[in-house]
């Protein structure tokens, strides 16, 4: 059975996930929003000039939350709230201070000042590590809920359930304020538009697409998605203190949770991750509204619910895109940056420090013993290949590696420092890179957004232009040119074949500059020809950049060809070290693949069609 988070999860496949610059379309659209904000009080009635006052301001919240929830992925029903507090610190000051212009000036402050406040406490509550998306969302559905119960029990000082009404504010004709409110609109979404579009907004719907990778390439996305949640409250806020103001009347409907539904329909409806869209649908939607609910209520609100549920199911792009697609608005501008060579930054490490060691170190799952006493070392330009049966354990070593909470005992140091208990995100900056087993990318980016994105730790992304220069270090750029995906720089992730994600992959982990780079089985699936490419690179990595590189890989004619060491882990421990020689003609290894623990050895050791013992 479909249930509410079903239908949503339908949704998370946005108009942004194949096709995202929207350039075209946004220009054009631009120019006829600001043709009607010049024209509209010559053109539209009284009536229809107060409607579109309020939808102007309602439209910008619903901006905040299609950045939010289109952009970077968190469903948020609390942007109400932020707009009734704005509304709010108008409403307060003005009724029980009276209105002046140094009045307004502090009710406007502390509009934006509080909302971005109660913002970053609730983001600090939503995103500290460990949170689930869906915890996020269920604190945003109850902070509505609260304040609005707060404001129902603030007696005659908020108004209770009547809110505050006839208090003074500016005397602006509606012409006037239509101009303000439609200003404000236009300058919130080109203010958006820049964002999403530049290399940092790019860091956004990476979040949204594949959180896990952006910590292991140095991103701390709880602290992104905190300020981002910080500065959508306080445009929030911004907007609610301009409908109190224009309005005279605030209520605790402007705070409540069913003014945040509605603005996750409005954005859902008009085409979320567009912007444009939830621009259109929370005015159309809204004028609507004010011309069919008067006469019909209760079937308008259901008509209402009902489009929401046949466009989550059927449109997850939204009304607004498709409607637009066949006069050529919201096409995709293709953008293919210059490649160049940028010099890598040499991480400060003692001089008598192994680039990776590892003591004592254990994972246990209750009772379950997974790592058991684990001490490794491994220097730069080593490449050890890390072998064993399935359920040795390999893939959870790494994870102890790169993740302090992941192991239970024992220490980790990487480049001369301890990681401690510290996420991923602080142990790529301690020189640390890791491939995951699958090939673990942004899909709906394009090739380069999702280089550009891993070299943001050494190069911090502008949130307000994109670079026309795509700076890797050497070695990365070897990935790209001997794989032949610097001639796909403009094509979605999503539509490479799986040896060219794997290729990405890999490109991605090297342009962090990392010293110590992890290798979770980087041939599966690949063609023979693949893996001699991968096989030089991997070689090289090692060899003439001097890189400490600990590979996984079931491939023993693989491993044999470019590993300068290799480990054996069998039921949680180390029980061999030495050359690929040296553990393949070893009784014990191969006892260990033979499956047999005790008893006599297996015939001597050879190489099946699949490289693995036999």
């Amino acid at each position: 059975m479909l249930n509410f988070q079903t239908l949503l999860g339908r949704a998370n496949r946005p108009a942004t996930e194949g096709r995202r610059d929207r350039s075209r379309g946004l220009a054009g659209l631009g120019v006829i929003g600001i043709l009607l904000v010049a024209a509209g009080p010559w053109v539209f009635d009284t009536y229809l000039l107060n409607v579109l006052i309020k939808a102007f301001f309602f439209a910008i919240v619903a901006l905040t939350v299609d950045v939010l929830w289109g952009y970077t992925g968190y469903l948020t029903f609390g942007q109400s709230a932020f707009f009734g507090v704005g509304a709010y610190a108008a409403g307060l000051v003005f009724t029980h201070h009276g209105f002046s212009v140094g009045h307004a000036i502090v009710a406007f402050v502390l509009a934006v000042t509080v909302a971005g406040a109660i913002g970053a406490f609730i983001g600090w509550l939503s995103f500290y590590r460990g949170a689930s998306p869906f915890f996020a969302t269920v604190i945003s559905l109850v902070l509505p809920i609260v304040l609005v119960q707060a404001l129902l029990s603030g007696g005659e000082w908020t108004g209770s359930s009547s809110g505050l009404t006839g208090f003074d504010t500016f005397d602006l004709s509606l012409e006037a304020w239509y101009w303000v409110a439609g200003v404000a609109l236009i300058a919130v979404a080109v203010l958006a538009w820049v964002i999403v579009r530049s290399d940092g907004g790019r860091v956004l719907t990476a979040i949204r697409d594949n959180e896990s990778r952006c910590s292991f390439l140095g991103i701390n996305t709880s602290i992104v998605k905190i300020a981002l949640l910080v500065g959508a409250a306080a445009i929030a806020g911004a907007a609610g203190f301009g409908y109190g103001t224009f309005s005279g009347v605030v209520a605790p409907e402007l705070t409540g949770f069913v003014f945040g539904t509605e603005l996750i329909i409005w954005v859902a409806l008009g085409g979320r991750g567009t912007l444009w869209g939830p621009m259109i649908g929370a005015v159309l939607i809204n004028v609507a509204t004010a011309y069919l609910g008067g006469s019909l209520p209760f079937a308008w609100q259901l008509i209402l619910g009902a489009a929401f549920v046949i466009v989550i199911v059927l449109l997850p792009q939204g009304l607004v895109p498709v409607l637009l697609k066949p006069f050529g608005l919201g096409r995709q501008a293709a953008f293919r940056p210059q490649l160049a060579e940028r010099p890598v930054q040499k991480i400060d490490t003692p001089t008598d420090e192994p680039a990776l060691v590892m003591t004592g170190v254990e994972k246990h799952f209750g009772s379950l013993k997974v790592l058991q006493g684990i001490d490794l070392r491994a220097e730069e330009g080593e490449l050890v290949g890390l072998i064993g049966p399935n359920g040795a354990g390999k893939t959870t070593l790494m994870r102890c590696m790169s993740d302090g909470a992941e192991r239970s005992a024992g220490t980790v140091r990487l480049c001369g420092n301890d990681i401690r208990q510290l996420p991923p995100d602080r142990c790529v900056r301690f020189g640390l890179g890791r491939k995951f087993q699958n090939a673990n990318v942004f899909e709906s980016l394009t090739v380069a957004e999702c280089l550009r994105i891993a070299s943001a730790r050494v190069e911090s992304p502008s949130w307000f232009r994109r670079a026309g220069t795509l700076a890797l270090p050497a070695y990365a750029l070897d990935v790209v040119r001997t794989t032949e995906l610097d001639r796909k720089l403009d094509l979605v992730a999503h539509d490479l074949s799986h040896g060219e994600q794997q290729a990405l992959e890999l490109a991605m982990v090297l342009a962090l500059e990392p010293r110590i780079v992890l290798l979770d089985e980087p041939t599966a699936g690949l063609t023979k020809t693949e893996r001699t490419q991968i096989g030089t690179v991997l070689a090289s990595l090692a060899h003439r950049h001097h890189l400490c590189c600990l590979l996984v890989e079931h491939d023993l004619d693989f491993v044999e060809k470019i590993a300068t060491r290799i480990v054996v882990l069998h039921q949680g421990q180390i029980v061999m070290q030495g050359t690929f020689q040296e553990v393949v003609n070893s009784d014990l290894v191969k006892t260990i693949y033979a499956g047999t623990a005790h008893g006599d050895a297996p015939p001597p050791a050879s190489a099946n069609q699949s490289g693995e013992l036999s």
